[in-house]
């Protein structure tokens, strides 16, 4: 089977600087895969390029085994893909329910629908139930996001994405800045999307987690993927010496063909 989603040979300049030098990546259904490299690597441009966010100067993408070209973020979203950055993209004077339904407001039936007023009943309801299915806590519904701790910001920016997303979910570093339990937490919610038969691309510098959690790694240096490896029976040395050069190619290989 193809998979969900390939790139082949994603290239892009920005000026005299190669962003992207033929890069490539490729993630199944039900697959978390982690995206990692060393600042500058080429890891947040990919994946713009993947979602719609910035344009390539040259490359092939497929999504389904069919090849498409992601124009917008917007069009990504229709084919069932999300992306939560890193500054999370909440709106901190909005509660969690506002934000979960930020752009996809459940209008009232009838004329008060056709006025503008939302239900927000059902918007609630169907964000409770996002959080009970994927095991999040948060201590108000009501609360302003802004008023809540970075675990709780991030389990709602991760929420929102598995809500609407159905094929992958695109998570860059979700446990930065975390304590003990909350990166607990957000780690456990990667599992249970996978479980759903969601695709997620972890971005991630902390090689522990990458290893507890992803089905494979794939580890980009100056804008290109070097090195694919099988999350089980690599270590945290093998991964730095794919990132730096310092691995050699034979070891490399031999990675790449258990994967």
């Amino acid at each position: 089977m193809a998979p969900l989603l390939e790139a082949r040979g994603l290239s892009r300049s920005f000026g005299h600087v190669r962003a992207l030098d033929d890069a490539s990546f490729d993630i199944e259904a039900g697959e978390v895969v982690a995206l990692i490299g060393d600042n500058g690597a080429g890891k947040s441009t990919l994946v713009k390029a993947l979602t719609g966010n910035l344009p390539v100067d040259s490359g092939e993408l497929y999504f389904e085994g069919a090849p498409v070209i992601i124009h917008t973020p917007h069009q990504a979203s229709e084919m069932g893909m999300e992306v939560v950055y890193q500054d999370l993209a909440l709106a901190p004077h909005l509660n969690p329910v506002q934000n979960m339904f930020l752009g996809r407001e459940i209008p009232r039936k009838g004329l008060l629908g056709s006025l503008g007023f939302m239900d927000e009943k059902q918007m609630r309801a169907k964000a409770e139930a996002g959080f009970a299915e994927l095991g999040g806590t948060v201590r108000s519904f009501s609360a302003p996001v802004g008023a809540m701790s970075g675990g709780q910001r991030q389990q709602i920016a991760i929420v929102r994405a598995i809500s609407w997303a159905d094929k992958i979910v695109f998570l860059d570093e979700p446990t930065a800045a975390l304590g003990v339990v909350q990166t607990k937490n957000v780690l456990d919610t990667i599992k249970r999307v996978r479980d759903k038969g969601i695709a997620v691309v972890l971005i991630s510098h902390s090689m522990p987690h990458v290893l507890q959690v992803a089905d494979r790694i794939q580890i980009m240096r100056l804008g290109t993927r070097v090195a694919t490896m099988p999350a089980e029976g690599t270590t945290v040395e093998q991964l730095v010496g794919a990132m730096t050069g310092a691995l050699d190619s034979q070891t490399v290989k031999r990675k790449e063909k258990a994967s």
